[in-house]
């Protein structure tokens, strides 16, 4: 795909593989720059996760460019469960999962090249895992593949052997958007 001639520099303000991955295909331009700002935890899911987006952004602004925050996170009986620190807790949130429906929200916030204000938007998707027995949930967890991910899986990767179903932007179960991030950043398209 031929990339996309902006008249504006575009910052991504996260160091996710998944988010870098998806805009390269995309064929646009980007920097990456790590926030680095601690993350909001506790509150409203769709609060939390759209302040987040925030925070990452605002931490890498520039003047004159087009910044990009996202924060995706896995809702579970109205909390959320982030990344799991180590394979027991990786083993726990895949078990929670194991035959039920969870949420995947992602806030975004996107910080206009011309005048740097904030337009966001929260994406909703619900997951469906299929029951895992204990030897299925091993398998996993020795690919590795959980490490850093929401909820301890990867939609994209080996991991969508265990969802049954999803409903909804499949883009936000990988962790960016796309089609909030094009109806907030119209610009993006080259158009504008």
């Amino acid at each position: 795909m031929p990339g996309v001639t902006l008249a504006f520099p575009v910052i991504l303000a996260s160091g996710s593989p998944q988010r870098r991955e998806m805009l390269e295909r995309l064929g646009l331009e980007f920097e990456i720059r790590v926030s680095g700002v601690e993350e909001i935890v506790h509150g409203d899911p769709a609060e939390v996760v759209l302040a987040n987006a925030l925070l990452k952004a605002r931490s890498v602004a520039a003047a004159g460019a087009l910044v990009i925050g996202c924060d995706t996170d896995v809702v579970v009986e109205e909390h959320l469960i982030g990344k799991p620190e180590d394979e027991i807790r990786a083993r726990e949130y895949l078990a929670q999962l194991s035959g039920r429906t969870h949420r995947v929200l992602s806030g975004l916030a996107v910080l206009g090249p011309a005048d740097n204000q904030a337009r966001t938007g929260v994406v909703e998707s619900r997951v469906t895992f299929r029951n895992l027995g204990n030897a299925e949930i091993d398998r996993y967890l020795e690919s590795g593949e959980w490490r850093g991910r929401a909820g301890g899986y990867a939609v994209q990767g080996r991991g969508s052997s265990l969802i049954e179903s999803v409903e909804g932007d499949i883009a936000n179960v990988i962790g960016l958007p796309v089609g909030l991030l094009f109806d907030l950043a119209p610009e993006l398209d080259g158009q504008d």
